[in-house]
């Protein structure tokens, strides 16, 4: 709930203000915002994605060839299903898929999963370190969004070139879809679709996320009766809401690098 000498303005404001250190003033006092690093980004997507490997690992060790324990019996029915998904979107050899998109799924879906934790949980506990400000939701943070989407666009290019060649990437980029003629346009059209890629890729997930955040912000500010009434039904549907935009990105990197391999 909102704590009572703010407005409720200030108390938006306040839940949208991340813990930053600028890493050229090496400070937490400002500097120029291109400098600006969100540890509170950095930690809690860190720390869920350790948690998550470290989950995984404990289960492998833990495998056994008889009757398997539940624990072993969720880790199988994660890894069969994504790599059915896989099988069924990415048709060519390449063994790092099903794992990278397994880890895509598993960790967005974390990350997304800390929007669940009631908003002024964790900036509360952590006011008593002295921390003024803590965003818990990674997703919520373009910086973050964005950066998974880059690192998706590099391996498109990367898996261009690796999967025809130079010279059979510049022949497609010169002649699709308008044929060699009107290179110009096909290369402008080439442009467009790389760019635009990562840009729906990581916009989607951050605007969704960040809505679902400022839902729950709302809610925190209406009486106790209406975050009762409220609350429990917005939780429900942003279930939902986490599980479907961690699948989302998920496929749209199984398509984008599929599509990498293709030739026209």
């Amino acid at each position: 709930m909102a704590s009572g000498p703010l407005s409720s303005g200030e108390y938006v404001q306040h839940h949208l203000h991340h813990l930053n250190f600028n890493l050229k003033t090496l400070s937490f006092h400002g500097g120029p915002p291109f400098w600006d690093l969100h540890l509170d980004t950095f930690i809690v997507s860190w720390v869920l994605g350790l948690l998550f490997l470290g989950f995984f690992h404990h289960a492998a060790r833990k495998a056994v060839s008889g009757a398997p324990g539940k624990l072993q019996n969720f880790v199988e029915l994660a890894i069969e299903t994504i790599d059915g998904l896989v099988k069924e979107s990415f048709h060519y050899e390449n063994r790092l898929i099903a794992p990278l998109s397994l880890t895509i799924f598993i960790w967005v879906f974390l990350m997304n999963f800390m929007d669940l934790i009631p908003v002024d949980l964790v900036p509360w506990s952590l006011s008593f370190l002295g921390v003024k400000y803590f965003r818990l939701v990674p997703t919520a943070d373009p910086y973050l969004t964005f950066s998974l989407s880059i690192t998706v666009f590099l391996m498109v290019i990367y898996y261009n070139f690796k999967s025809k060649g130079f010279v059979k990437l510049g022949k497609e980029v010169l002649t699709h879809p308008f044929g060699i003629w009107l290179f110009p346009v096909n290369i402008l059209f080439r442009l467009l679709e790389e760019v635009v890629r990562p840009l729906s890729l990581s916009l989607r997930l951050f605007g969704n996320l960040f809505a679902g955040e400022m839902v729950f912000i709302m809610i925190a500010l209406l009486p106790w009766y209406g975050q009762a009434l409220l609350g429990p039904v917005w939780t429900i549907f942003h279930v939902l809401i986490i599980v479907l935009q961690a699948f989302i990105f998920m496929m749209l990197t199984i398509v984008y690098l599929s599509m990498a391999h293709e030739s026209h």
